[in-house]
This record gives structure tokens, C-alpha cells and sequence, in this order.
């Protein structure tokens, strides 16, 4: 006999996180987000539905497979996947899980979802990032973006996280995570550059002094 695990039935959707990275169409008229694992292969909106990423005819999730979203229950599990090289640009979403869904020790495996809230990462200077930017690749028509803050952003097509927002639709909340450093600058111009080599020359000016001087008194001069 074939043990069943009990349905639940929960009187509102289960919240869980997971990350993903920001992406926006290629004629900038939806924007959405890109799986960092099985879901890498389609993109999906804020309220989507999963489809099996084998091209198998069943509704996700199926027992015998493992298609559909997948998610974990607790926050700073998602934050830990942020950790990896790979992962770092990737954004961390709260999500709620719709429909049937498949519960496991750490997360859930299900077939619809509502994105509710995106927390932007730093930019990679450390500052907090203010615009989410081409990152310079793309999937299906798509182009991925990735944080950046206004002195790092340079000349790159970059969108502010309020029209992300507005883009993405069905009332995603989208923030930014607090800094880690401080932040840096626009890059110097000419003037900027004229003047701290006129810095660095009188500072050489009066080193070679400072020795001449000491050479005098030690009697290095007769």
C-alpha cells in the first residue's frame, strides 16, 4: 500500500523567496524575470503560470517530474543563494505560491505564482543602487538587467526601479537593499585630472626640498 502525504488547504497562498534576475523586453514594453536554475530557459511575469521546461503535455507540478516553480520557505535562504559568484546580480523576490503546489523540507514545487516584492542587490561598487541596467546579455527576446547606482551606470540603457516596477505591472513592490560601502563617483574629466597632477607636482616640489634641505644640514653641501 502506497502511503499519501495529507492535502493541505491553506485559507491564504504560502508566501516563499527565491532570486531571479530582472529582465525587460527587447521593445521595452514588459518586463519580468529569468530563473537562475531550471527556470533559466523561461522567462515568466509577475503572475504566470509554469510549463514543463522538458516539453512534456502534463500541468505543472507533476509527481513525476520536476517542472514548476520552486521556492523556499524562509527569507534568509534566499539571501544565501546570493552568496554564489554566479548569483550575486540576481535579485531576491517574495513571491506567493498559487494553485497546487508540492511541499518539501525547504521550499515548495508548484504551478502558478505571483511575484509581490523585489529587493535589489548593491551595486557591485557597494553603494545602493538607484536604476537596474543592461548587463550586457539576454534570453529570448529579453534582455537581462542588473543593479547599478549613478556612478557606475556610465552609458548603458538603465531604467529607474519605480518604472522596473510600472513595466513588470500587477502591483510588484520593487526596493533597494541598503549599501555595503561607500558610494563612488562619476568618473574624473580633464580638469579634474589637470588639477591633481598640479597636486601631485607641488607635493614632488616640496618633497625634493624637504631633501635638499636635510642634505644641507648634514653636510652633504660644503
Amino acid at each position: 500500500m502506497r502511503l499519501r502525504l495529507p492535502e493541505e488547504r491553506p485559507t491564504e497562498p504560502p508566501t516563499g523567496y527565491k532570486i531571479a534576475h530582472p529582465v525587460l523586453d527587447a521593445d521595452g514594453g514588459r518586463a519580468g524575470f529569468l530563473g537562475v536554475s531550471l527556470g533559466a530557459a523561461a522567462p515568466y511575469r509577475v503572475l504566470d503560470e509554469a510549463r514543463c521546461v522538458y516539453g512534456r503535455r502534463h500541468r505543472a507540478p507533476h509527481r513525476r517530474c520536476d517542472c514548476g516553480f520552486h521556492c523556499v520557505h524562509e527569507r534568509r535562504a534566499a539571501d544565501g543563494m546570493l552568496v554564489g559568484a554566479e548569483h550575486r546580480k540576481a535579485v531576491l523576490l517574495e513571491v506567493s505560491v498559487l494553485g497546487a503546489y508540492i511541499r518539501f523540507e525547504r521550499g515548495y514545487r508548484y504551478g502558478r505564482q505571483r511575484v509581490r516584492a523585489a529587493t535589489v542587490g548593491p551595486c557591485p561598487c557597494g553603494a545602493e543602487a538607484t536604476v537596474l541596467a543592461d548587463a550586457g546579455w539576454g534570453r529570448e527576446g529579453r534582455q537581462v538587467l542588473e543593479a547599478a547606482c549613478g556612478g557606475c551606470v556610465g552609458g548603458r540603457a538603465r531604467w529607474t526601479l519605480e518604472v522596473f516596477a510600472r513595466l513588470a505591472g500587477d502591483g510588484l513592490r520593487v526596493s533597494a537593499a541598503p549599501g555595503t560601502g561607500s558610494p563612488r563617483g562619476p568618473a574624473p574629466g580633464m580638469p579634474e585630472l589637470v588639477a591633481e597632477a598640479a597636486l601631485l607636482q607641488a607635493r614632488l616640489d616640496w618633497f625634493q626640498g624637504q631633501l635638499a634641505r636635510l642634505g644641507r644640514a648634514m653636510g652633504g653641501e660644503k
